[in-house]
């Protein structure tokens, strides 16, 4: 992790909301949102997480560190990318059990940004709710993350009943679970792994998957 990714993580934690909008607002004056949430904000976030893992910092800790990036990036949210006569449209969500959305806005927004329409659904959100918005509203690609490796079977179903969606949706996965874990490659067919954001610009600019050398395990 940069400095600055330490710096804004700190900003997080001790709820300094003023200085850390101040932050970010300096660094996108050279660097664009996907740069901040790819080589900043994403650091940030992780390493708070593995501090409240490590038991350095308190759940309360990493829900003010939560709460202040997540104003951070709504800020960020008011710079809106063009949107195409012909949009393609994406689901963004967490699985039930997962409550941790950051990292779902930050997809979101590139996407936005990107031209796509967007129905972002948030956390924690039941497959059969999942399963009827998708049916209705049939989009392009399902994106899901999760935050938490415990997380990960609870991703695999998803995953697995998004597959056998009659349209064919695109399936990506990201998070920092599935950046860490690792994934055989008979379960990876439709599936888009993502262990960055710049490898979602990628596919989302090219359509060219990228080339992890990591497999997600679902235990």
């Amino acid at each position: 992790m940069n400095n600055q990714s330490k710096e804004l993580a700190e900003l997080f934690l001790a709820g300094n909301e003023k200085q850390a909008l101040h932050t970010v607002q300096a660094y996108l004056q050279n660097h664009t949102k996907n740069e901040l949430y790819q080589h900043i904000l994403t650091p940030a976030m992780y390493w708070i997480g593995e501090l409240w893992e490590k038991n350095i910092i308190t759940v309360a800790d990493e829900h003010l560190a939560t709460a202040i990036c997540d104003y951070v990036v709504s800020v960020t949210e008011m710079r809106k990318g063009e949107q195409t006569p012909e949009q393609k449209k994406v689901m963004v969500l967490g699985p039930e059990g997962e409550d941790h959305y950051i990292g779902l806005k930050m997809v979101a927004s590139l996407f936005k940004e990107n031209g796509w329409e967007v129905r972002y659904l948030g956390p924690n959100l039941p497959l059969g709710a999942a399963i009827e918005t998708a049916n209705r509203w049939k989009p392009d690609a399902i994106a899901l993350s999760a935050a938490l490796v415990y997380r990960l079977p609870v991703l695999k179903k998803y995953t697995e009943a998004f597959r056998a969606l009659d349209f064919k949706p695109s399936v990506i996965l990201g998070g920092r679970a599935v950046a860490m874990a690792n994934w055989p490659a008979s379960e990876s067919e439709g599936v888009l792994i993502v262990k960055e954001l710049d490898q979602l610009k990628n596919w989302i600019q090219t359509g060219k998957e990228p080339d992890n050398e990591f497999d997600i395990s679902f235990g």
